[in-house]
């Protein structure tokens, strides 16, 4: 997502770009590319339309900023866009021990999703998690834990 959000920023782009030249262009099948700018849409760091994605001020401000700069603007992102990460983040800062078990959350998932789409969507959010830095996760464990986070208060 970051490649992308930089990739998009620079020139010859300039914060906009038809997807399918776009993918020709990084040697992507659009496949490929369409859930990563899909991801940046939820995540309210692009725009895409009609074949089109076009970067927020937000994706803008984030492509200039250091990698601390970043996963703070990425946590804030992600607390607000994506209701399971703070859902997460809730429960975890609720806990006496900030721990909580992956199997916590799998069952509301499954509720609403098949089990592979709640697996994938599971492992999604763990993975955005850890790089904003909202929860540590451990996956031989297959536990979340607030014990590794940065200073980010939710």
């Amino acid at each position: 997502m970051a490649g992308l959000i930089e990739t998009l920023a620079a020139s010859p782009y300039d914060g906009r770009a038809d997807l399918p030249e776009l993918a020709r262009s990084l040697q992507l099948e659009i496949d490929d590319l369409f859930p990563i700018a899909e991801g940046l849409q939820l995540l309210g760091f692009a725009e895409v339309q009609e074949g089109d994605i076009r970067l927020t001020p937000a994706a803008r401000t984030f492509a200039d900023s250091d990698t601390q700069q970043r996963k703070r603007l990425f946590a804030e992102h992600l607390l607000r866009s994506v209701p399971l990460a703070a859902h997460i983040r809730r429960v975890l800062d609720e806990r006496p021990g900030h721990r909580a078990p992956r199997l916590r959350f799998e069952p509301e998932l499954e509720d609403r999703l098949s089990e592979e789409a709640a697996q994938e969507t599971l492992d999604t959010v763990v993975a955005w998690g850890r790089y904003a830095e909202l929860f540590s996760y451990d996956d031989q464990a297959a536990l979340f834990s607030l014990e590794n986070p940065s200073e980010a208060d939710g």
